[in-house]
This record gives C-alpha cells, structure tokens and sequence, in this order.
C-alpha cells in the first residue's frame, strides 16, 4: 500500500513537473531593458504600457506559432553598468531568445555590446546615439533614427520659415545629447547660423540660470535643447523666470513631447516646439488606433516613444514568426529580412553612411499648442498650422 501509494506521488509530481517543462517549451521569452526607475522612469513607463498593450494582442491572436510570447522585463535605472547586467542576467540566466528595449543611448550602447559578445539579437528601439549602428555590429538592429536625424524636418522649418542667423545650444552631457547637439551645430553650419552659445549641463540639476543668463546676454533667434523631461520642464521654467525671448525655442525630441512636459513646465511649455518621430495621425495602418487605445486602456496620452515600443514588440513577433529556429543566427538572419509596416512606420534595415542594421525613417516637427501637442510641420501634414512669430510676453502672462 505504501509503496503504491509513494508511486502515484511520484507520478503526479513528474506531471507537474513534466507540464511545468512542457509550458517552458511553449513559451518564447524575450528581454526588455527599460528604465523603470530612476530620472528617466517617465519614459520606461511609457514603452513598458505599449510593450504589455501589444504583447496582449499578439498573444490574444495566437502568440508565436502557437507558442506563447513572453516578455521579461529588466530596470537599467538609467545607468550603463545596470543596463550591462540586465543583460547578462537575461542571456545567461534567464535563456532569452533575443533582447529588446534599449532606452537612454549610453545604456542601449552598453546592452550593445553584450549582445554582440554573446551573439544574441537585439533590437533597439529608442536609444540614438549614432554609434549605436556604426560599430558593425552583426546582432544589434535599430528601428528608430538616428538622434543625426532628429532635427530635419526642423532643418526645412528654418530654411523656409523661420530664417535665423543665431542659435544657442543646450544639451545634457550624456551620449545622447553630445552626439545631437553636434548634428545640430552641423546643420547651423550648413544653414550659415552662427551658434553663439553651446553647453553642455549635468543631467539632474535644478539650476540652469548661469547658463540661462549666458543665453539671454547673446539674445539668440533660436534655442535648441536635447534634454530629458525634467530637466526640459526646468530649461522652459527658468527661461520665462528669466524672459529669455528668442524667436523660438526647439527642443531635439526625448523631454519636450512627453505628457509631463506640460505637466511640469506649466505655461512655459506653450508654443515651444520639438522635433518628434511619430504623431498618431500618420498615415501609417493602425497608428491612430493604437493611440485610442493606449489613451482608453491606460487613461492617458501616448507619443513617438509610446509608438516606438508598441511597433518593436509587433516586430519582434514578426521575427519570431519567420525565423527557422530560436537559434541566434535564424533569429539574426529573421532580423536582417525583415520588410514589415508598422505604426511607426515602415522597417527594413540597412546600410547606409556608416551605419548598419539601421531603419530609416522621415522625421518630424511638433508644438505645444493650448496644452496640446500638435503635428505642425510638413505642412501637408499639419494637425494645426505652427504658431509663429510668437509674443512671448502674450503667452506668458
């Protein structure tokens, strides 16, 4: 009795157990490095809803082959050494099948490296320092530009609307916003603007007015920033205290199209323009609905860098969908084919300049327009026509 009574415990615990193994088997899991917390969490939580959003979806819709998709996330707090870590963990504890994610660019450059180390496929689908693709790197794929190509769709605004002969250049001492503040001084030569003020700050800090006042003694047409959200909101903040009145201020993207932009600049934030990857009203299939969606599911906005997550995830199905095996190179191989619309926009990697594995994509121009964030540049494109010139001190009052 003992003895068959031991067996049939034995035998339901290899089912469990057996079942258990069986579900590991039908589950293809992929890390997602984000910064959860820390100074950038805004921006990692904006990825991670749209991530979850469309892994649901792609799951609903009968995941991978039949497989389940799952998505392990890890927190790089915004520092290259976490994000180095998260990575490791993932590939060789965690057994994924390929990474994802890649926020700030001196974290997604380090996840980079590990990746290619270990010859596992990353695709990125936000950090834009231009390094990232010009390292020849084989298994690391980007989906969005370039922070180089940030600004063009601003560069046509200047040339045809706006006309200035001075500019000032803010930005935050990171790879990020070196690299973009070196585009942009490239355009400024290119468009014969004299930059007359360009400095680097600390991400984090809480008074920006020394440099403000150097800003306000040139008394440039234009100010440029490459900035995180806070330290956006701050930069706008401390200019009005301090009637800093150029013909426009620009910011290169990240901070300024966030939701707390606004939230955190107050007035400050009204009529200021940015660069943007995306808007929800593109024409691209699916775009406006998943910023419904996003907004009645999570009862909030969304924006390019919402979008950008959103699309990788549907990417990285496609992959896995094509790919010959879950080995490294089949997934690699599946990566490099890919030819794919999204609601970001099309993807297709390729080689161009010094870049490889490198999708390519039109830019943007957007401003904050009575609280909300218009499309207002290509003009065919426009959700309202661009508010310029602008009397500081009316928007100010």
């Amino acid at each position: 009795m003992r003895r068959a009574l031991a067996a049939l415990l034995c035998l339901s615990l290899l089912c469990t157990l057996g079942g258990g193994l069986a579900w590991a088997q039908e589950t293809l899991r992929v890390g997602i490095i984000l910064p959860l917390t820390g100074a950038k969490a805004k921006f990692g939580e904006i990825e991670k809803l749209s991530f979850d959003l469309a892994l649901k979806e792609i799951n609903d819709a009968g995941g991978i082959n039949g497989k389940k998709l799952e998505f392990l996330y890890e927190d790089d707090t915004g520092r290259p050494e976490v994000a180095r870590s998260a990575a490791e963990k993932l590939i060789t504890k965690d057994k994924v099948v390929m990474l994802g994610g890649g926020y700030g660019s001196s974290e997604t450059f380090a996840i980079a490296g590990v990746a290619q180390q270990s010859r596992i496929p990353f695709l990125v689908n936000t950090g834009s320092d231009d390094k990232i693709t010009e390292q020849g790197w084989e298994y690391v794929f980007r989906l969005n530009p370039p922070v180089s190509e940030y600004p063009k769709a601003l560069e046509s605004f200047l040339t045809e609307v706006v006309k200035p002969k001075t500019a000032a250049i803010l930005y935050e001492n990171t790879n990020f916003g070196s690299s973009g503040s070196q585009e942009f001084k490239e355009i400024c030569k290119r468009l014969g603007i004299e930059v007359v003020v360009d400095e680097g700050y600390e991400h984090g800090g809480v008074d920006f007015k020394p440099i403000l006042v150097k800003v306000k003694d040139k008394n440039p047409d234009l100010v440029y920033m490459i900035s995180y959200v806070m330290d956006a909101s701050l930069l706008m903040r401390q200019s009005m205290e301090l009637r800093i009145k150029p013909k426009l201020f620009v910011g290169g993207a990240a901070g300024f199209t966030l939701p707390e932009f606004p939230q955190n600049a107050g007035k400050a934030s009204e009529k200021v323009f940015s660069a943007t990857l995306w808007y929800q009203t593109l024409k691209y299939p699916g775009a406006m609905d998943y910023y419904n969606k996003f907004v009645s599911t999570f009862n909030k906005d969304t924006e390019y860098h919402g979008a950008e997550a959103y699309a990788a995830a549907y990417v990285i199905a496609d992959v896995l969908k094509r790919a010959k095996s879950t080995g490294a190179d089949d997934i690699r191989k599946a990566l490099s084919e890919t030819d794919m619309m999204t609601v970001f926009g099309p993807v297709k990697f390729i080689a161009y300049d010094k870049k490889t594995n490198q999708n390519r994509l039109p830019t943007y121009l957007v401003q904050w327009i009575d609280g909300r964030l218009e499309l207002v540049w290509p003009k065919e494109l426009a959700t309202k026509p661009y508010v310029y010139p602008i009397d500081w001190e009316a928007v100010w009052k």
